[in-house]
């Protein structure tokens, strides 16, 4: 096949159609820029996940998803490049979602979302998860909740102080969006990283220093 000096394949072309002239046009479309939608459909956790890949990548922290303490008691071997785990079982209750490094500090939190519009059911939280919390804190560690109202698309970085209180608050069943809002530090979805949440541990360094 033989180019022109510019390197075009005009000459060899097809007239294009109007039905391939739309499809064209509907292909090259571009979102508005500053919106992203490579985000959606992702749960909290792989929003997280991402995010923590992103600032381990560019050596900004250190944080990691711990492990699940399971006792695995039978395992069957239908393949032998393949197990399957027939039967195991929790060794102990899980403490919190994730820990780690930030600029010299200890960070410890869990990952809640609810479908709720108007309040957070404090019976996401348990009894071992608030307690280990509360006892970091006793550490000056950096503790909190990132807290995700699913229907809304709204996070917030709520600290552990205002959590623990609203748990062992006697009668109190849920935390409001408002009390939440008001309490809170909220963050916004974004693409790198997916779930800025150190902008907001920042903050509650920040606080830390002030008081």
């Amino acid at each position: 096949m033989v180019k022109y000096p510019s390197g075009s394949l005009a000459a060899f072309r097809k007239p294009v159609t109007k039905k391939e002239e739309h499809a064209t046009v509907r292909r090259s479309y571009k979102h508005r820029k500053g919106v992203n939608f490579s985000d959606r459909g992702m749960t909290l956790e792989q929003k997280i996940n991402e995010s923590n890949k992103y600032y381990l990548m560019e050596e900004i922290a250190v944080v990691h998803k711990k492990p699940t303490p399971i006792q695995i008691v039978k395992v069957d071997y239908p393949k032998r490049s393949k197990a399957v785990i027939r039967e195991a079982y929790f060794r102990q209750a899980s403490t919190t979602d994730y820990n780690g490094v930030y600029k010299g500090y200890y960070l410890d939190f869990e990952a809640k979302e609810t479908r709720n519009k108007t309040n957070f059911p404090l019976k996401n939280f348990h009894d071992h998860q608030i307690f280990h919390l509360d006892e970091c804190l006793k550490q000056q560690g950096i503790c909190f909740t990132i807290i995700r109202f699913a229907s809304l698309e709204r996070y917030f970085v709520t600290p552990a102080s205002f959590v623990i209180h609203a748990y062992r608050e006697k009668d109190k069943s849920s935390m409001t969006l408002k009390e939440i809002e008001s309490h809170s530090y909220e963050i916004k979805s974004g693409f790198r990283p997916t779930l800025p949440y150190l902008e907001a541990v920042d903050k509650l360094i920040a606080d830390r220093k002030s008081e």
